[in-house]
């Protein structure tokens, strides 16, 4: 019998490889998915699966704070970008954990162990909770961890983009585009998620269509009528334009 999983994910690219790699496995029925974290606690309590593929690093609730709503908890396999969460050191049998980009050979390794905890009927431990309660909390405590890459579609692969070689990025006719050395590629976020999600002592917005990275500003003109020119120090000496009702945060942020 196939095992039952539901996926949750913050990132809808990181997401949709997870699904196409564990239905190619052809050992596991996707239930369900969601990039939303307070659908998943809904989902999760309405229709316990077998296992929970769980990011940990989400915005409003990470993925310990999901678990500790959960009056039953399902295995899970953790996901995560970051693995400075040490979470080898997770004792307990109902938890493993995956770093990302997800790769075949390590979800196999996870399938395996799930389906031999659910043949030997092992459940939850008694101590989950206090463990969720310790890993919140020390998130919680922990300084703010920003991706040094992200993930662009070209055709049927995904292509990484290390972020301090994107020099801006900007949204057009409802997509949204990284410019690095000289090429647009097209990203699965809109520029206020991406807004949150980035570094904001590197990435910084200064129009609702643009993000500008810090580093890569040659010079800063003022122009009629109170909005700025950002020239940049790449290959075409790009100009972008900071919005009127940005330029006192931009002028803030970058000590002009």
């Amino acid at each position: 019998m196939k095992l039952r999983a539901y996926l949750v994910d913050d990132e809808p690219l990181a997401l949709e490889r997870l699904r196409r790699l564990l239905e190619h496995t052809e050992r596991v029925k996707v239930t369900g998915s969601t990039t939303e974290p307070e659908e998943a606690v809904a989902a999760l309590t309405a229709d316990p699966p077998d296992v929970c593929f769980l990011d940990i690093q989400m915005p409003r609730l990470n993925g310990f704070e999901v678990l500790a709503r959960l009056s039953s908890q399902p295995m899970v396999v953790f996901t995560t970008a970051y693995d400075q969460y040490a979470l080898k050191a997770f004792g307990v049998n109902t938890i493993d954990y995956l770093l990302k980009p997800v790769e075949p050979e390590s979800l196999e390794r996870a399938l395996n162990k799930v389906e031999r905890l659910r043949a030997l009927g092992q459940l939850a431990q008694p101590d989950l909770q206090v463990l969720l309660k310790q890993l919140t909390d020390s998130l919680r405590d922990a300084k703010p961890e920003y991706p040094d890459r992200i993930a662009s579609r070209l055709g049927d692969r995904l292509w990484f983009l290390d972020l301090d070689r994107v020099a801006y990025f900007y949204a057009e006719d409802k997509l949204t585009y990284a410019v690095s050395e000289g090429k647009a590629y097209c990203v699965d976020y809109a520029i206020a998620q991406l807004e949150r999600k980035l570094d904001p002592r590197k990435f910084l917005r200064i129009h609702r269509s643009t993000v500008v990275n810090a580093i890569w500003i040659k010079e800063v003109t003022s122009l009629p009528g109170g909005s700025l020119n950002v020239r940049l120090k790449d290959a075409r000496n790009t100009d972008l334009a900071v919005a009127r009702d940005r330029v006192r945060e931009f002028k803030a942020r970058i000590g002009y």
